[in-house]
């Protein structure tokens, strides 16, 4: 019977790579969405003249859909499976990219968290339905690889997408409060309206994109993927946690997720420092894809890398590389701390694939209880960010990014410890 099973597996796996393909386009996308965020919060910011804290909002209405959707997502997409769960993310996520229109025509601040949270919503289904199928099609040996390379095709969205929002949201420049002092108030008042609207076309096209892949895949013969079957499985999420690895995976992913994005959230505020770069908006806004370009670049060397280095090896020097980046950035100025925290990217490229695939490794019918747990993390890009938002707001900006440092301490841990498997 495991000769039967070994020789169908290795027939299946030679349909694999179509699929896999197809795939990458909506780790494309939610890459791409995701990152927006890094250019929508310093606009909404200065829009709305929101402090640190306020602007960060932003990711707590993004990231916090994860915390509220992810572990019913995982049921849902455990009912209906992989196919129908992508289908119905990309929906969702165009539902809520399309609320941007009225949030900006009437300038209601929480309308734009609100569109926000649904459109993350969607994104939550969309994560939890193809990250545990990638690690499916094909041997469990390579999973970390595989996720890695189909991950790469997220970060090249997130590459995109700031060049995307500084020609787009940033295309009206920004005035100083100098300037708007020196306005009357009907000219401020249609100023900030003209800067509320620029979000709305950027995500009309996002929107029209989503339904297309939506209907496109509703349509696709993907390879159905059997889920073992579960009857012995009583505990769920109980049982789930008494795998350590997998507890300690999702401390991981809170932490990487909140340090990443605080990162990246505070780029081009960072970038306007006079004593970092003092670059205008629009002008830092194009810097992040360097960021985000990075983490490209870093994820197709972690795909080949790890075909022959251990992952745990791999995850523990990135943790440890990317403390002494930021340290660097902290403690310096000009040049030399702007190109230091951009260079965090490249090692936070393999970051999340490989945390994912380690902490779901040989959980069998509990793959999918550990993936939704997993996806629930993800709210760290809802905390970590609003908590250094206190700190830029009290100690400053440059200071502020010690959270980070703490959490990729965290991170160089769980590779080196944290994410072996202990017996119960």
């Amino acid at each position: 019977m495991e000769n039967i099973g070994t020789a169908a597996a290795h027939s299946d796996q030679k349909n694999y790579t179509v699929p896999l393909t197809i795939l990458t386009s909506l780790f494309f996308m939610w890459g791409f969405i995701t990152c927006l965020n890094d250019i929508l919060i310093p606009h909404l910011k200065a829009v709305f003249d929101l402090n640190y804290f306020q602007a960060m909002a932003v990711n707590f209405a993004f990231f916090g859909a994860y915390a509220v959707v992810s572990y019913p997502a995982g049921t849902y997409v455990k009912r209906v499976g992989y196919q129908k769960g992508i289908v119905t993310g990309l929906t969702v996520a165009g539902v809520g990219c399309l609320m941007f229109y009225p949030a900006a025509a009437m300038q209601q601040y929480g309308l734009f968290l609100f569109a926000l949270f649904i459109l993350a919503a969607g994104i939550t289904v969309l994560q939890v339905a193809a990250n545990p199928y990638v690690t499916r099609l094909g041997p469990v040996r390579t999973a970390s690889s595989r996720l890695s390379l189909t991950q790469a095709f997220n970060s090249l969205g997130t590459t995109v997408a700031p060049w995307f929002g500084a020609l787009l949201i940033f295309s009206v420049a920004t005035l100083s409060a100098a300037d708007l002092a020196a306005m009357s108030a009907e000219e401020v008042a249609t100023y900030n309206a003209t800067q509320a609207a620029s979000v709305q076309l950027p995500y009309i096209i996002l929107a029209t994109a989503l339904f297309v892949l939506a209907i496109i895949f509703s349509r696709l013969n993907l390879p159905v993927i059997e889920e073992p079957e579960q009857t012995e499985v009583a505990g769920g999420i109980k049982e789930a946690l008494q795998h350590s690895h997998l507890l300690f995976g999702v401390i991981a992913i809170f932490v990487y997720v909140g340090g990443e994005v605080a990162i990246g959230s505070f780029l081009v505020n960072f970038f306007a420092e006079p004593s970092i770069a003092g670059l205008a908006e629009k002008d830092a806004a194009a810097l992040v894809s360097y960021y985000w370009g990075g983490a490209m670049v870093g994820r197709f060397i972690g795909a080949a890398v790890m075909t022959k280095v251990s992952p745990r090896a791999v995850l523990t020097f990135n943790g440890l590389a990317v403390m002494v980046l930021v340290l660097t950035a902290m403690n310096t100025s000009g040049s030399t701390a702007m190109w230091a925290i951009l260079a965090v990217g490249l090692f936070n490229s393999i970051m999340f694939p490989t945390i994912f695939s380690l902490a779901i490794e040989k959980l069998g019918p509990l793959a999918s209880v550990g993936s939704g747990l997993l996806c629930v993390a993800i709210v760290g890009g809802a905390i970590v960010p609003s908590l250094q938002g206190l700190l830029a707001d009290s100690q400053g900006i440059q200071f502020s990014f010690i959270l980070p440092v703490i959490c990729y301490l965290y991170i160089a841990w769980y590779g080196f410890s944290g994410s072996k498997m202990r017996s119960n």
